[in-house]
């Protein structure tokens, strides 16, 4: 996962035929890769869990009932609770977990066991960028942002590590001095301190996940 190049998460880890694979991409960040018809058993975590679906859908069993997830949905999995994961028909079901600090402010619509789609939680505003925080800690912020068309945010730099998840339209991201096309089911990562722009070609919706020191 280089810094200052578009890439698909989706693409780089793919399943491998009758197994389930996983690798931290960052720090409490994991990437999952279930082939189809392969699950994992149910697990209970210490704390909160966000599982952000990449592509193929996922099956979520927990006590209460069980919920799908569709590319570019998300839903936060509670603490103790048994929740089994399994890859949903006959495609393979790629997705990341996100531990979320003990210590967080989540945005009061998101509900522990619902799922949401990113994308809607933003809508578009003539001329401006509009923003949402989903999750904020002392750790990380993730968060989901709407450009109208030719809206920028200027060059800054990145204060940790980032990764920018296209989910709508296209937009040119500027890095270092580079510039990259960037579209919708597409990713970028941004180095601590990397210097950044990003400006909307069209419409354009992106999640960004920001690790924090």
């Amino acid at each position: 996962m280089q810094a200052g190049k578009v890439f698909s998460l989706a693409q780089d880890n793919p399943a491998v035929p009758g197994c389930t694979v996983s690798g931290e991409i960052l720090p409490g960040v994991i990437c999952f890769s279930l082939a189809a018809g392969t699950d994992i058993s149910a697990e209970r975590y210490p704390g909160d869990v966000l599982q952000l679906q990449l592509a193929g859908r996922s099956r979520l069993a927990a006590p209460g009932g069980g919920i799908t997830l569709a590319p570019g949905t998300f839903a936060v999995k509670p603490a103790h609770t048994d929740i089994g994961i399994a890859a949903e028909g006959h495609q393979d079901s790629i997705y990341l977990e996100m531990d979320l600090p003990k210590e967080n402010t989540m945005h009061q619509a998101i509900k522990a066991g619902d799922v949401f789609a990113l994308a809607d939680l933003v809508p578009y505003q003539d001329g401006k960028i509009v923003n949402r925080d989903v999750v904020n800690s002392d750790h990380l912020k993730f968060v989901v942002m709407a450009f109208d068309d030719g809206s920028a945010l200027a060059e800054h730099a990145a204060p940790g590590e980032a990764l920018v998840f296209a989910l709508e339209g296209k937009a040119e991201i500027g890095y270092e001095g580079e510039t990259h096309p960037i579209a919708a089911g597409e990713n970028f990562r941004f180095a601590k301190g990397g210097l950044h722009s990003v400006r909307a070609t069209g419409r354009f919706k992106m999640a960004l996940l920001l690790m924090r020191d």
